[in-house]
């Protein structure tokens, strides 16, 4: 009988590297990157962009028995600034600093844009940033399978100089800038459903052909930018693309969209990571969107893009939380995208 479990041991040592890497893959869960010190950004009274946005979805991810079995919630720290200045200046980052450090439990206007800040504010931009660049480690050193970051104040209107439109600094753009020079990943797709145009994000990738930024919004809308005729400039020509959308479209439009122009697109630039920007003020009965997406639609978007992570970046994709002002829709929305990956992930 000795010799029978030594047979067996021996077939084990024998499997082939990639049947158990298969094996460990499986294994491995979605990092979520939340911290309460999210909260303490505060935007005043009757501001849509406000702490209870979030707390509704953190609440049920921590107590949802079939997703909880699923998830790792990873610490992180404040990012240094040397990682923001990856993609704001230093002049704009002293800036946030000084007109955030400055106020006495009061809000503001950021001199820059229409950005609500509050004496934490600052300090809060950069743990946002800070769970970035964690998820981005879990993924890369193979601790996790994929992850969804539930940050604010959110990021992709800010540009290199400029906050606006309730963000401070761009999280997803630092998380692209931290793949290329500590991963040295040569090709990252930025897609973004939020229903506002992520003006910040396109500006800062514009000439970059590194980068190919997709977004799908609502046009005419806040802040007016994303015609389809804006497709980069220079070297970074061809690789941003927009879809504007009418008011009143839904998941039909929101998956063509998806289907029709995204995945050709990236069936020639073969991206290497994906970076999700995700808005739910597209979502049906938001606060300020007009678009009718649904939590079905997000769930299909979400199908499509873990497949193309599947085919060209190794599973390689994270979720980063944009904009979206109702907050059982951000917690159902951000459910079905979680379940979209678990079951990816599974199969």
């Amino acid at each position: 009988m000795k010799y029978f479990y030594y047979f067996l041991a021996m077939i084990a040592l024998l499997q082939p590297a990639e049947i158990v890497a298969e094996s460990e893959k499986n294994t491995l869960k979605i990092a979520v990157l939340y911290d309460d010190q999210f909260l303490l950004h505060n935007t005043g009274l009757n501001h849509p962009e406000n702490p209870s946005r979030i707390t509704h979805a953190i609440d049920f991810l921590k107590k949802e028995y079939q997703l909880k079995s699923h998830l790792i919630w990873p610490s992180f720290d404040y990012a240094p600034i040397d990682l923001i200045s990856l993609v704001h200046s230093e002049k704009y980052i002293n800036l946030v600093k000084l007109e955030s450090e400055r106020l006495n439990k009061s809000v503001a206007t950021l001199s820059t844009g229409d950005t609500v800040i509050s004496d934490k504010s600052y300090q809060v931009a950069r743990k946002s940033v800070g769970a970035m660049i964690e998820g981005i480690d879990q993924i890369m050193q193979g601790k996790v399978s994929s992850a969804f970051a539930f940050t604010r104040p959110p990021g992709h209107h800010a540009s290199r100089d400029k906050g606006m439109g309730f963000c401070v600094f761009n999280n997803v753009a630092i998380a692209a800038k931290y793949l290329q020079n500590k991963y040295g990943i040569k090709r990252i797709l930025i897609v973004d459903f939020d229903v506002h145009h992520g003006n910040g994000t396109q500006d800062i990738f514009y000439s970059d052909n590194s980068v190919f930024y997709f977004s799908i919004h609502q046009h005419p809308f806040y802040p007016g930018t994303g015609r389809q005729t804006e497709r980069g400039i220079g070297n970074g020509y061809g690789f941003t693309l927009n879809i504007d959308l009418p008011k009143g479209a839904g998941d039909r439009e929101f998956i063509e969209g998806l289907t029709n122009q995204l995945i050709p697109a990236m069936d020639k630039f073969k991206p290497e990571f994906i970076l999700v920007s995700a808005g739910f003020d597209a979502h049906e009965n938001d606060l300020l969107g007009q678009l009718k997406y649904s939590n079905d639609g997000y769930k299909k978007a979400a199908d499509i893009l873990l497949s193309l992570a599947k085919k060209y970046s190794m599973n390689r994709m994270m979720f980063v939380l944009e904009g979206g002002y109702e907050p059982t829709n951000i917690k159902d929305a951000s459910e079905s995208i979680l379940n979209a990956m678990i079951s990816k992930h599974n199969n």
